[in-house]
Order: C-alpha cells, then structure tokens, then sequence
C-alpha cells in the first residue's frame, strides 16, 4: 500500500535505499531554476531516465517546499509519484482517486 510524506529524510532515506537520486527534468532544468523534480533510479531494470540530470538534494528539496509537494511511494517497490499536498490531505482523508484528478 502507498504511503505519502513530506518529510525530507524519509524520502531521501527511501530513495537512497532504492539506489535513489534527486533529478530535474532536462529540458525544463537551467541556471537558477530548478524546473520539474523527479525521483531517478538510474541502475534499475528498464529504467528510462534519458531526459533527467541528477541535481543535489538541497536543489530537490528547496523545490520540492517551493511547490509544496509531497511524495507517494510504496515501501517494497520503486513506485513513486510527486504529489501536491492538497492531494495528499484528501487522500488522507479517503480520496484514493484524488491523484488522479489533477
């Protein structure tokens, strides 16, 4: 089952114990913006990361506050979604189709 935090060791944490790095996507990634965040794992089977470029962890999380995101991830796999935290209080709240609104 998915959890959801904002908690900035966890999901480093996480992702690190995954073979996890912070990432931007290239194309939307410049000198003094960030652009989109994701989370890579660039050793695992079929991974596909050609159009991201890892970024240090503090750029990961200043944007990750600046957007107010939060992560959904499951524990035992490499699934993991970006999410506003108004997604993830209404899927608190019971509203698992809440990600799929946005």
């Amino acid at each position: 089952m998915a959890e959801t935090t904002t908690d900035h060791d966890t999901i480093r944490k996480w992702a690190e114990s995954k073979g996890g790095k912070p990432a931007a996507v290239d194309r939307t990634h410049s000198e003094g913006d960030v652009g989109l965040i994701r989370l890579m794992f660039p050793d695992a089977p079929n991974s596909h990361h050609d159009h991201l470029v890892e970024i240090a962890w503090e750029e990961f999380f200043q944007e990750f506050e600046d957007k107010q995101l939060a992560l959904l991830f499951d524990e035992g796999s490499l699934f993991n979604k970006l999410i506003g935290r108004d997604t993830a209080e209404k899927r608190e709240h019971g509203d698992h189709a809440a990600a799929r609104h946005k």
